[in-house]
């Protein structure tokens, strides 16, 4: 039980910060914004997917999520492209195409749905 909760709780600090970005407003300087909540993403992700694995039960509700979540690390790195767009980050445009490919790659994926459809399992 008590693993189930920490489990919780990251997965609601990633769907915090999808919703951070998702309803961001694009401003020039909000680059490092967007690159904080990557990196918490990111590293949140990293957790998730260690702790999962020490379950040691590949059978049980968290191994789609563990899948998921080795995908998205796998298949998808912005930090190179953040890099290159800090020389251009007062252009809104690229801000925002930053911040909707972050946001894409985590609906594409599906990972962010079934992190939204397990916490409002939790909540019921």
């Amino acid at each position: 039980m008590e693993m189930d909760e920490y489990i919780k709780s990251l997965l609601t600090q990633i769907s915090e910060s999808y919703n951070f970005l998702k309803e961001r407003k694009d401003e020039p300087g909000d680059l490092d914004i967007i690159k904080v909540h990557l990196g918490k993403i990111q590293g949140v992700i990293k957790v998730l997917c260690n702790k999962i694995e020490a379950l040691n039960n590949s059978s049980d509700r968290y191994s789609e999520l563990l899948k998921l979540g080795k995908s998205y690390l796998q298949n998808y790195d912005f930090n190179k492209v953040i890099e290159a767009y800090e020389l251009y980050s007062e252009d809104v445009l690229r801000i925002k195409n930053i911040r909707i490919s972050i946001l894409s790659s985590l609906e594409e994926t599906k990972f962010i749905f079934k992190i939204q459809s397990m916490l409002r399992d939790w909540d019921s």
